[in-house]
């Protein structure tokens, strides 16, 4: 391990601001472990979390999927219940599903609910909120459009949070995606993010931008290469 960690980490500027392309091949190069590397973005933001207003929180639909298959748990009765099943939940219920998530069993990735159920949702939070899972308005998981909410989740939403140290960060694809795919999927990440900018956010909002795979290296990102338009030739800085 430590011979692949030393040999990953050749031809690796720690000083330099890459440009999105570059940065791109190189990640994608780097990843050869022998299973299909998520490739993943950090953002180090220039606010401090543990103020309300201060905030970053949202949801981003990747324009070329995760690349993960993604469980969906649908808290929902009646109507919207055989909706979610046919919009391909995996699994769905109420007072039932209720039961068997308090007693720790958690068979999905994301948790989606209908308003009239987040009365019973509510007395999950122990449970669900430390996992991230708990359904929240702002990000479209509390809706009445279970159909919606339950095919973005499976097509490649990801949601993002802020953490304390002001980071946030989020797999964006897979190893053995197309470069194009994955730079597609960044500029969708960092657009989310920055629209996400809270007003009481002074200062520079975005500190550090990078990615990197699984166990691969990281390379910081010039942050104007990815917000300029795909395909226009961006000077890098470093």
């Amino acid at each position: 391990m430590a011979k692949r960690v030393v040999k990953n980490m050749q031809g690796v500027d720690r000083s330099k601001f890459y440009s999105l392309d570059e940065a791109v091949k190189l990640v994608k190069a780097k990843a050869n472990a022998k299973f299909n590397e998520t490739i993943e973005v950090a953002m180090n933001l220039g606010i401090d979390p543990r103020h309300s207003d201060q905030m970053v929180r949202g949801v981003c639909a990747l324009p070329n999927g995760s690349g993960r298959t993604v469980r969906v748990g649908v808290f929902a009765k009646g109507a919207k219940a055989e909706e979610a099943k046919k919009a391909g939940a995996d699994v769905v219920g109420a007072e039932d599903l209720f039961e068997i998530v308090n007693k720790g069993t958690i068979d999905f990735d994301r948790c989606i609910a209908t308003p009239d159920m987040m009365g019973l949702v509510g007395r999950l939070g122990k449970v669900l909120g430390p996992r991230g899972l708990m359904p929240n308005p702002k990000v479209g998981t509390v809706t009445m459009d279970v159909t919606a909410a339950v095919k973005a989740a499976k097509g490649g939403a990801v949601e993002f949070r802020v953490e304390k140290a002001g980071i946030v960060q989020a797999g964006v694809g897979k190893a053995s995606f197309t470069e194009e795919q994955i730079a597609g999927n960044i500029r969708a990440f960092v657009d989310a993010v920055l629209k996400a900018k809270p007003a009481a956010a002074k200062g520079t909002y975005v500190k550090k931008l990078s990615i990197s795979s699984t166990m691969g290296p990281g390379f910081k990102l010039d942050l104007a290469s990815v917000t300029a338009p795909a395909g226009s030739a961006t000077q890098v800085s470093g």
